[in-house]
């Protein structure tokens, strides 16, 4: 193990790591609440954030957000929904338009959960018809909010005429209450935050707009529920908004390197093994695509005992490293490594291990990786 970086002198070491096995997810709590910490400090006031919950999918961070003050979360799926039900979230938004068995999911979980206040995206008027049906019957009304389309190009409706009259067709149906305008602005990502200010103020303009049109008919001024991680920074300027970034819980290579002026911290990493030593500078980890998400190009991954260790190849069990000697390798020997992108990495393993006074002595269930809980 001589030319990996000595992890007794880092953070991350864990000191008994060899009762963990490889590949895993490592969560790191402390560092975990420095960054929701973090969080509140970056806002006016901790009742404008709604954070996203699928980057952890685990119940305990959740209820460490919770333990902060912060009150109002946002999902993806009806499993992150009742995650959050269970463990008292107030308020959840569903970022999500349900269709199929997905609204009857929905209309049971808003039944079992009286004391949560729950509601759902939508951007079309078929859409907010089946729901208006479905929770009429139910006796439960539902709020939902109108997902705008701000350049994203995947959900949503132009901000603009369309979307005001969707917006006020909802009105008119029974089993819902329109209550808000939702924009998610993941398409700006400049590395260059004033270039980056530029671009999501361009995108926010007809939000805004919208919004104010809607007051001068005399509506209740409808929630503005805006951004993500990127955009953070910006949106955490406005007044009136409540801001949803998810990434920042864990933070990972891609926005670390990225977005330079947010002050986030690695709170978990994923720990893997040497396997076999190809050749004099190739060497083998059990890193595949099933314990790192693929989705980006090669390196995918950056190991902070290795900084020299270069991912040129990956199968579905096995990391492929480029090093300058693989004599100064040994088997088993442990990587530590920030996954370029946290978020679907978390969803490919059901526990996180995790490390307290650098020792790992428990872990926590990804609980809302499952597709169902029990709605």
């Amino acid at each position: 193990m001589e030319n990996l970086v000595d992890t007794q002198a880092h953070w991350y070491a864990i000191r008994n790591v060899e009762e963990v096995d490889s590949p895993a997810l490592v969560i790191y709590p402390e560092r975990v609440r420095e960054n929701i910490r973090q969080l509140k400090g970056m806002v006016d006031s901790v009742a404008s954030l709604r954070p996203h919950v699928k980057t952890h999918k685990m119940a305990e961070v959740s209820r460490m957000m919770m333990e902060e003050g912060i009150r109002k979360f946002k999902c993806a799926t009806i499993a992150e929904a009742e995650m959050l039900a269970t463990e008292g979230a107030p308020d959840v938004l569903l970022a999500y338009q349900p269709v199929g068995p997905k609204i009857h999911r929905l209309a049971a979980l808003v039944k079992a959960f009286p004391a949560t206040r729950f509601s759902c995206l939508i951007d079309h008027i078929e859409a907010a018809m089946i729901l208006s049906q479905v929770f009429e019957q139910s006796g439960s009304p539902l709020n939902v909010f109108i997902d705008l389309n701000v350049g994203m190009n995947r959900t949503g409706i132009t901000p603009g005429g369309e979307a005001l009259d969707l917006y006020l067709a909802c009105e008119k149906l029974p089993g819902i209450q329109p209550i808000g305008l939702h924009a998610y602005d993941g398409h700006i990502r400049d590395a260059d935050l004033a270039q980056r200010k530029t671009h999501c103020d361009q995108a926010f303009q007809p939000v805004r707009a919208l919004a104010d049109k809607l007051t001068e008919m005399g509506r209740p001024a409808p929630i503005l529920v805006a951004g993500g991680t990127p955009t953070f920074s910006i949106h955490a300027r406005r007044e009136g908004v409540e801001r949803s970034p998810g990434t920042f819980i864990f933070w990972d290579w891609g926005y670390g390197h990225l977005l330079t002026e947010q002050p986030f911290r690695f709170a978990a990493l994923v720990l893997t093994r040497v396997i076999s030593i190809v050749d004099k500078q190739t060497i083998c980890l059990d890193l595949g695509h099933k314990s790192i998400a693929a989705e980006n190009p090669l390196p995918r991954v950056q190991f902070l005992n290795a900084p020299e260790a270069e991912p040129i190849s990956q199968s579905e069990e096995h990391l492929v490293v480029k090093v300058p000697d693989s004599d100064l390798y040994r088997i088993g020997d442990v990587f530590y490594g920030v996954p370029i992108h946290i978020c679907p990495t978390c969803a490919l393993y059901d526990q996180a291990w995790v490390v307290e006074n650098r020792r790992v002595e428990t872990s926590w269930k990804v609980i809302a990786r499952d597709r169902y809980l029990q709605y």
